[in-house]
């Protein structure tokens, strides 16, 4: 059987980014790569990922550097994968009339072999361009459950298979038995027609002895008694130390440089989008949390030895911030130049710093968990950012920041808007001090608690109503309060 070569192309991990960084490749020209195997980590705005193969090859020629930006649909990598025998058939043809001097176009065709754009047909459909463009979450999911994306019909836009369209093959039974059965049947159908099956890559043929591949040589095709190895998006090492190069080393200077990674990059690009245009105004209010102090030193060491995990005073701020955000909704929006758009699930994003980095992972309805069940996705989230194992997932769909500045000593700060929410708020430190409580005075533990806001959705008034309900809740927290 011949051999054919694919381009890889970089997938669009989600809608809203457009680019990412090549961190590191795992695969060297040479390699054999099974379906569903990482190839290469990444670098986006929001997380570190892995791209999978979505064929069975050999790595080809690695067409973009490490630490390189590409923008998405752009190639990666070329891949030697085995090729029908109407293929090869089509290939000595086309290489026969480049060689009879035919014009350009017919020259360009001839590079390129045509992927089918799903089960039993041929060609591209042009009513569906992104009919065999599938995301990693996609293949994971469907490598997963033994599912052929081929007979899964797509509802994305331009006929792209969503993962919701794989869940709901799912849930109506899709099992791997009677895939791997179809799959089986197609396969042999296309055999037989010479048609190729489906695949989100463009191929481009080359000859075999670019990668010392012989003409006979193939590459088998997967096991199908052995599992697909499966891939989720993250690091399989903890991120690089950014190199620090020193200007002049040896001769006394006093200064040096540090590479700027995509992540402090994107960062650096955020916050300025976030001040540029969002007119900030910031407020804050103090907070008796004695009560709650009391509370959690009753609770913590049966919550520890219960759930294994610690009862900070961050799950308990978060109920109070999503109560409040109940009543005054507007806190839950985002400007849209002529209308504000509140949004109806309340989705927290929790800030998380680690050396080089602060990220926002995302709590969804937390207005439908309780105290325990925010401890759990905060203690689960925060672990994953420090470790570098979240997926894009965790990252998407906030409507409101909290953001537990206390926890490293501060007992005020004015933080800047995650863009493009509507306001941010912050947990500072408690402290305590002497209060005046009815004309006696008492030592109470205190904290601020400060509010970042969009002024030309939020003003004064209601921004401090819902400040003062947040403080509200938290003093309201009794010894009999409960966590489930």
């Amino acid at each position: 059987m011949s051999m054919k070569w694919i381009e890889v192309i970089m997938p669009q991990l989600a809608e809203s980014l457009v680019s990412a960084t090549i961190a590191k490749w795992l695969k060297k020209p040479g390699d054999r790569v099974e379906q569903y195997e990482p190839i290469c980590e990444v670098i986006t705005d929001k997380v570190n990922a892995e791209i999978p193969s979505t064929v069975d090859g050999i790595m080809g020629d690695l067409l973009v550097e490490e630490g390189t930006t590409i923008a998405v649909g752009e190639a990666i990598c070329r891949m030697q994968v085995a090729a029908s025998d109407s293929e090869a058939a089509e290939q000595v043809t086309q290489t026969s009339q480049q060689q009879n001097g035919d014009h350009v176009h017919a020259q360009q065709s001839a590079n390129y072999v045509p992927v089918a754009g799903a089960a039993g047909t041929t060609g591209h459909d042009p009513n569906q361009p992104m009919r065999n463009r599938y995301s990693p979450a996609v293949q994971s999911l469907a490598a997963e459950h033994g599912l052929n994306l081929q007979s899964i019909q797509g509802t994305g836009a331009g006929g792209r298979i969503t993962r919701k369209d794989v869940l709901t093959v799912i849930a109506q039974g899709g099992n791997t038995g009677a895939t791997s059965a179809q799959s089986s049947t197609v396969a042999g159908q296309h055999a037989s027609s010479g048609v190729t099956s489906g695949s989100p890559f463009s191929g481009l043929n080359r000859g075999n002895a670019d990668l010392g591949v012989s003409a006979g040589e193939t590459v088998p095709a997967a096991d199908a008694g052995v599992p697909v190895r499966h891939s989720g998006i993250h690091l399989t090492e903890s991120p690089k130390i950014p190199q620090i190069e020193v200007e002049g080393g040896g001769q006394g200077r006093s200064e040096y440089f540090i590479d700027v990674t995509p992540v402090r990059n994107a960062i650096a690009r955020n916050m300025r989008q976030s001040v540029s245009e969002i007119p900030h105004a910031w407020t804050m209010i103090e907070v008796d949390v004695t009560n709650l102090v009391m509370l959690r030193n009753k609770l913590k060491d049966e919550f520890k030895r219960k759930e294994g995990i610690n009862l900070t005073y961050l799950s308990f701020m978060m109920k109070g911030v999503v109560n409040a955000i109940k009543d005054y909704p507007i806190m839950n929006s985002v400007w849209a130049v002529d209308k504000i758009i509140v949004k109806r699930d309340i989705n927290l994003s929790m800030a998380v710093g680690t050396e080089d980095s602060v990220l926002t992972p995302v709590i969804k309805h937390a207005d439908q968990r309780n105290i325990a069940g925010l401890a759990r996705e905060i203690d689960e989230l925060a672990r994953k950012t420090r470790e570098g194992t979240l997926k894009l997932d965790h990252m998407q769909g906030g409507t409101f920041t909290v953001n537990n500045t206390g926890s490293f000593g501060s007992i005020l700060s004015q933080p800047i808007i995650n863009y493009p929410q509507a306001a941010i708020l912050t947990f500072e430190s408690i402290v305590k001090k002497p209060v005046v409580i009815n004309d006696m005075i008492a030592v109470r533990s205190m904290a601020n608690l400060c509010l970042s806001l969009d002024h030309r959705i939020l003003d004064g008034v209601i921004s401090g109503r819902f400040l003062q309900r947040v403080k509200e809740n938290l003093e309201g927290y009794t010894m009999e309060s409960n966590v489930y």
